[in-house]
């Protein structure tokens, strides 16, 4: 959408000329703000199960477990000094909460569109920590990482972390990142950025009706299949 791709080339404007020579900062604040499209999700999906419309539990899942994947990135960016000034905390929280009512309007007109602009923040993200990884792989390959940083990639919850993943097939190797220096750590957000890119992208398709569900196979009938619940009361009407 036009206005979609506007609003987002605004957004990306506004951070590159702020944050020229602060990445840190920089990434703290798309942290911040990448957080909200999930909650917004998740609160407009409440909404129409407690009206009855649409029940999608598995789906909130997944919104819940890249959400959580994104605080992780923001804990992280808070360890390295990233909200320390005043004004990035006071840009970031006040943008956070226009962007997060902008995507509850989008969704509820068309999630399509708001599966669309998180696609296109993801991918800005996921270009922005390559281009800084490439940038400083000497110094950060000789700074330790920070506890916050071990404990989610080593032994933090290691099945929301495999829940967001939807674009690895069910063949694949689940994905257990190294995380022994600050260049490990930045890698992993990295490529968390792209997985976040390979799920927006299988949700996009599936409301737009141009591809699959974004849930894995054995989830798409965990809340049970009519064919089933059928044969059960077929079982059960015969009981004389």
């Amino acid at each position: 959408s036009p206005a979609v791709k506007a609003i987002f080339f605004a957004l990306c404007w506004s951070l590159d000329r702020l944050y020229e020579g602060r990445p840190i900062q920089k990434f703290w604040v798309l942290e911040t703000v990448a957080r909200l499209p999930y909650f917004s999700y998740t609160t407009v999906l409440h909404l129409y199960e407690s009206l009855g419309w649409w029940r999608t539990p598995q789906i909130r899942d997944i919104h819940n477990a890249e959400e959580n994947n994104e605080l992780h990135h923001l804990l992280i960016m808070e360890s390295l000094g990233g909200d320390c000034a005043w004004f990035d905390r006071f840009a970031a929280q006040h943008a956070a909460i226009v962007y997060y009512w902008l995507v509850v309007l989008l969704f509820v007109a068309d999630p399509a569109l708001a599966y669309n602009f998180s696609l296109l923040v993801e991918e800005h993200a996921y270009v922005t920590y390559a281009e800084f990884v490439e940038e400083n792989k000497e110094i950060l390959s000789q700074v330790p990482p920070p506890p916050i940083a071990l404990e989610y990639y080593l032994t933090g919850d290691l099945y929301y972390f495999d829940k967001f993943q939807t674009g690895r097939r069910g063949d694949e190797p689940t994905r257990r990142p190294p995380c022994e220096s600050l260049l490990d750590v930045f890698e992993n957000v990295r490529d968390d950025e792209l997985e976040h890119i390979h799920t927006m992208r299988a949700c996009q398709d599936w409301w737009s009706k141009r591809g699959p569900s974004p849930l894995p196979e054995p989830e798409r009938s965990a809340l049970g299949k009519r064919e089933d619940w059928l044969k059960w009361s077929e079982r059960v009407n015969a009981i004389e």
